[in-house]
């Protein structure tokens, strides 16, 4: 009997494991089967370190011949079209990035300076050069592609303070410097003409998105509108643009034919901003040379901006104007100069589109706050916004100040007019 029980239980034993390897095998078998395979395999190339990516982005293989025809993004609509605060008359902002804007103490310096200066509004990042966006939204594909860097938990509570204090907020938004979306969605990405299984990067080493992608087009305004139905007041857009630095000779792209003028691809971005966000506040950022230029080869049109967004805001940076430029060898330490000619021509344009076709934009120029081809103190910033005033005169709306350390001179910042800081909220 004792025998027979231990042949039972061999046998028992026997099955279990046969049953076991039988369930391995067929579960082995179904993710080879449906596994894809990787068409373009890695290859080997000198790594760009990008602290906030996992990996090397430009390690990811892509297909260029993948088009964006069929695309996912969901209209998420816009509950309230526009913030029931009320924007200053003359606008005076400062630049926050989602790491400012999520330390208290950041924020607290930021209305101190609203409190005792002429400030009223400040500009806070939500999807900044990295790809990320600093909050969660209801935007599917940001989850999706993992897009979603949550250090802004409480964005309407954050949004609420500042307006408590009678100060407007705006939302700036980068658009085609994009890692993160490049990552995700490699077929939307400009890849490298020598190599179009790796993604093309610019020379800090960060990829770019093909702006006629209209897949790219839908993921960001889809953000935009959330960041509406979060409470921000305005939408600033940066980086509408194609790359300007870098090895640009080996840039291909997935959607762009290189035909037509890239000025023409922007402007038909634009439009789609503008008709998908038919009544929102929206500014857009251009290069400062834009004021006097058309061609310089990253697709910037300043009369094509004023047909679409509010305002127009040009970066002015002294610092960044080419040795030369109306004659100074270093702009930097001429910035009434430099801002008054630029602001002058960007007016006159204004001015010429508005005879032919009245349009409802006004300028209201990005100003430096840094260190760089000078030292800024209080008198370089008080030049600086005495140029945009003395250039724009009746239609002077204000400017926005950048510093990326989000240190300001507030000494420069108390030479008010009319400071429209109190707000009433319908």
């Amino acid at each position: 009997m004792a025998d027979r029980g231990m042949k039972k239980k061999a046998f028992r034993e026997l099955y279990i494991a046969f049953f076991l390897i039988l369930i391995s095998v067929t579960i082995g078998g179904f993710f080879i089967f449906f596994q894809k395979p990787n068409p373009f395999p890695q290859k080997e190339v000198n790594p760009v370190e990008v602290e906030f990516l996992p990996a090397t982005i430009a390690e990811v293989p892509l297909n260029p011949t993948t088009t964006d025809a069929t695309t996912t993004t969901t209209d998420i609509g816009i509950k309230n079209s526009r913030s029931t605060f009320l924007a200053p008359k003359i606008l005076r902002s400062i630049y926050l990035t989602g790491w400012s804007a999520a330390t208290p103490k950041s924020v607290d310096y930021a209305i101190n300076i609203a409190d005792e200066t002429d400030i009223n509004a400040v500009v806070i990042d939500i999807k900044d050069w990295s790809g990320y966006i600093n909050y969660d939204t209801q935007v599917p594909e940001a989850e999706e592609y993992n897009a979603e860097r949550v250090i802004l938990p409480n964005i309407e509570t954050l949004i609420d303070k500042f307006h408590k204090r009678g100060i407007y907020v705006i939302a700036r938004i980068t658009i085609f410097q994009d890692p993160i979306l490049a990552q995700a969605k490699p077929n939307l990405a400009i890849y490298q003409e020598s190599d179009n299984s790796l993604l093309w990067l610019d020379k800090s080493g960060l990829a770019w998105i093909d702006p006629a992608s209209k897949e790219a087009w839908e993921y960001n305004v889809a953000i935009a509108k959330d960041a509406l139905n979060r409470g921000f007041d305005e939408l600033n857009f940066d980086y509408i643009r194609f790359p300007s630095d870098g090895d640009l000779k080996n840039m291909g792209f997935p959607f762009w034919d290189e035909i037509k003028p890239m000025s023409s691809v922007i402007k038909e971005f634009y439009s789609y901003i503008r008709e998908e966000l038919p009544v929102a506040t929206l500014s857009v950022d251009l290069f400062g040379l834009s004021t006097i230029s058309s061609n310089f080869g990253v697709g910037h049109n300043i009369e094509d901006a004023y047909q679409y967004f509010d305002f127009v805001s040009p970066m002015v940076y002294p610092s960044h104007y080419a040795k030369g430029f109306i004659g100074y060898e270093n702009p930097a330490e001429y910035p009434y100069e430099v801002i008054k000619h630029s602001m002058d021509s960007a007016l006159n344009k204004l001015n010429i589109l508005n005879h032919n076709q009245p349009v409802k934009a006004k300028l209201r120029p990005w100003l430096q706050d840094f260190d760089l081809g000078a030292d800024y103190d209080e008198e370089q910033v008080r030049l600086e916004i005495k140029a945009v005033r003395d250039s724009l005169k009746d239609d002077f709306s204000g400017f926005m100040l950048w510093n990326s350390e989000n240190i300001y001179t507030r000494e420069a910042l108390t030479q008010t007019e009319n400071n429209n800081k109190t707000n009433s909220s319908n």
